[in-house]
């Protein structure tokens, strides 16, 4: 008889149709900066328009650089103590083989960290709306380059790295509700502690200025969010991605309807801010859950977020901080409320066979979930705080008090966002013009 032969498993081969979905998926989570650009932008006062698309913008720049540089090697690298990583030949991304294949997927190196840089691209970023119409552009800078290498990259590695401790934990988190989501928003109630609130927070009217600027943010982020989510699971050979898909189409229209609703009962209107707040929240809530829950438990997931995600914006008001976007309301919120819920809606016929308590699985998941959940926010505020401090007490977080009334773009950028003087009737026109817009501002009562 001839001798038995073991044969290995086969090696996985580089799969063109998930390297061109990845890098379809990669481009579609780069324009969620753009698109969270244009929202906040479209949320804040005139005079703030251009500091809050470039707050946005410039994060593509400076995470980009640190990416290569360090980024990539300290989130993906060999595990150190299930905390950091770290890979020299990483460093520059100059020793990646082009057809080297990121371990035990079908896609190169290069996709896989060009996918998530764009994830450490936009986490910064969504930090900048609670931070609207008062701070300097250097400072911000200087805060983006920190933030992300204190706390983003050790995060990720936490979360997504293999030998991080949540990942190891066995907490889930499918495309960033922890890493992403509750990172930053915990990272913007610490700043905001510190530098202290708008001038004339609770007095003067601070209603959106361009409401449909708002809604196209809210559509670019909701087309965006598909490569962000679906993009997560890394290949589409076994329905997992499409389920995530699935998911997040159904869990933000739940969120959507949910939110317009408790603010027609809370307000008596259904307004065009709610439609696109809503949506955002259901985004994210989704985003932890979408690959553990069925499409009902979709629903489910994005209605709980809406209704906690409308009830949560107003709480500034009681609480006293200045969250100008309400990047804690629906960002924190969301983020938490989603990866919670994995504990009890995960089905066990998605991502993996974890099952909720719903499901017969009891609370494990649950107290795995609140692990993660707990310690990201604790980590993420404290330190965000104490760098926010720090920057505050040397050069200085804040503009002026009358750069701040005056307007952040003219003093910060040398620019505004809309220029009258193309309107026709000289000089005296467009300040007549600029006077009434002004005029009809102050009048508005603050939503």
């Amino acid at each position: 008889m001839a001798p038995a032969i073991t044969l290995a498993a086969e090696a996985p081969k580089l799969s063109a149709a998930n390297t061109g979905f990845m890098l379809i998926c990669s481009a579609l989570v780069m324009l969620m900066t753009p698109g969270l650009a244009f929202f906040y932008g479209g949320m804040v006062r005139v005079k703030s328009t251009l500091n809050m698309l470039m707050m946005s913008f410039v994060s593509l720049g400076i995470v980009t650089v640190l990416w290569v540089l360090y980024g990539f090697s300290m989130a993906f690298g060999t595990d150190s103590g299930s905390l950091i990583g770290w890979n020299s030949d990483w460093v520059g991304l100059g020793n990646i083989g082009l057809t080297e294949l990121w371990d035990g997927y079908t896609i190169p190196v290069f996709v896989f960290l060009v996918f998530q840089l764009m994830f450490a691209i936009i986490t910064p970023a969504l930090i900048s709306g609670a931070l609207a119409d008062r701070v300097k552009f250097s400072a911000w800078a200087l805060f983006i380059t920190l933030w992300a290498t204190v706390v983003y990259f050790p995060v990720a590695h936490w979360v997504w790295g293999a030998g991080g401790w949540a990942f190891e934990l066995g907490v889930i988190d499918f495309a960033g509700g922890t890493a992403v989501h509750i990172n930053a928003g915990a990272a913007a109630l610490g700043v905001i502690l510190v530098i202290g609130k708008r001038v004339g927070f609770k007095k003067d009217p601070m209603r959106p200025h361009s409401l449909p600027l708002v809604m196209l943010g809210a559509g670019l982020l909701w087309f965006g969010w598909f490569g962000f989510n679906a993009g997560s699971w890394l290949g589409n050979d076994d329905g997992v991605g499409a389920l995530m898909f699935v998911n997040t189409q159904i869990a933000t229209a739940a969120a959507m309807l949910a939110w317009l609703a408790y603010e027609k009962i809370r307000h008596g209107a259904f307004t065009t801010l709610g439609a696109a707040s809503g949506a955002v929240a259901g985004l994210v809530a989704i985003t932890p859950a979408g690959g553990a829950v069925t499409p009902l438990g979709a629903i489910t997931v994005g209605a709980i977020a809406g209704v906690l995600c409308a009830m949560a914006v107003g709480l500034k008001y009681k609480f006293g901080y200045d969250d100008s976007l309400d990047v804690v309301g629906v960002h924190l919120v969301g983020g938490v409320v989603g990866s919670l819920l994995i504990g009890f809606f995960a089905s066990g016929k998605g991502q993996s066979e974890v099952e909720g308590l719903f499901y017969g699985g009891g609370l494990t998941q649950f107290w795995k979930q609140c692990a993660g959940v707990f310690a990201v926010l604790a980590y993420s505020l404290i330190v965000s705080a104490i760098l926010a401090f720090i920057l505050d007490r040397t050069i200085g977080m804040r503009v002026t008090e009358d750069d701040e009334i005056a307007g952040i773009d003219q003093a910060e950028h040398a620019e505004t966002a809309y220029d009258f003087s193309g309107a026709g009737g000289g000089a005296a026109k467009t300040a007549a013009v600029a006077a009434a817009v002004a005029g009809a501002q102050s009048k508005k009562v603050d939503a």
